[in-house]
């Protein structure tokens, strides 16, 4: 960006070295959550965001958690969040484009849960991650380093298939799972709190109250500060506030007429429900 270009030329390999790396899932899986029920708007609203950063395998998988997101809005809640995970998942894998190692990968993770009868033992797969993509190189991946998009993707796999809908297992399995191990964990976070609520987060960590403050240094500088004389700069309730008004920004442009507004309620017409 420096030298003047501008996304979809930031992500392009001759442009930047850096283009498979997981930058891409850190920021764009909230597009999913702004287009629920619609994951072909979502991408669409996604892909400049994607793009900054990502190209083809990066791209994919960071497409991949979109449609997820997008997904949990309509996931059938009569069912487990087990089942509805895996859904999500397997929704996401058809998105993937056929012969990639963004595919391969998602199959061989998935393959190697299933046929584990100790669904404990998460960690035989992860080592088979390890041996396969790391030291293997197969699937056309070449390991190059922790932030590669495609060995956090495989290892965000184990958490998730492991995890079976439990947030705290799920966020346990993420952290010990290595690579870049914060940012799986961050996703899963998002989307299954999501799923649960604050209400159902609260439950599931078995404690009385979570906090409603939001404030970040590292990378997050010089926002103005919308609370001031309490701590952090922002709410969670305020950015879920202004994160309601771009959803039916986006409702308004981008679903009508295959959705409508009665009594303050959206009703969203998707091909999945």
């Amino acid at each position: 960006m420096v030298k003047g270009y501008l996304p979809p030329d930031t992500s392009e390999p001759a442009n930047n070295p850096k283009y498979s790396m997981i930058d891409a899932q850190l920021t764009t899986e909230i597009f999913g959550l702004m287009a629920p029920g619609r994951p072909d708007i979502a991408l669409d609203i996604a892909y400049l965001p994607i793009r900054t950063t990502a190209k083809l395998d990066a791209q994919w998988v960071a497409e991949f958690y979109v449609v997820m997101h997008s997904l949990a809005a309509i996931a059938d809640s009569s069912k487990s969040l087990k089942e509805q995970t895996q859904w999500l998942a397997e929704q996401a894998s058809q998105q993937l484009p056929e012969g990639s190692s963004a595919a391969a990968i998602y199959h061989f993770v998935k393959q190697h849960y299933q046929s584990n009868p100790n669904k404990h033992d998460w960690e035989s797969t992860r080592d088979a991650i390890y041996h396969r993509y790391q030291l293997g190189r197969k699937d056309g991946y070449h390991y190059a380093q922790p932030f590669d998009a495609l060995i956090n993707f495989a290892s965000s796999l184990v958490s998730l298939f492991y995890g079976e809908g439990d947030i705290v297992r799920t966020l346990q399995i993420g952290t010990l799972a290595g690579w870049d191990s914060d940012n799986p964990t961050a996703t899963w976070g998002g989307l299954l709190g999501f799923m649960l609520g604050e209400a159902g987060v609260i439950q599931a960590f078995e404690i009385s109250s979570v906090s409603d403050t939001y404030w970040i240094h590292r990378t997050r500088r010089n926002f103005p500060d919308t609370t001031p004389g309490k701590a952090g700069e922002n709410t969670f309730l305020g950015m879920a506030k202004m994160g309601i008004r771009v959803v039916d920004n986006i409702l308004y442009k981008q679903m009508a007429p295959s959705s409508s507004e009665d009594n303050n309620l959206w009703i969203i017409y998707s091909k999945y429900n």
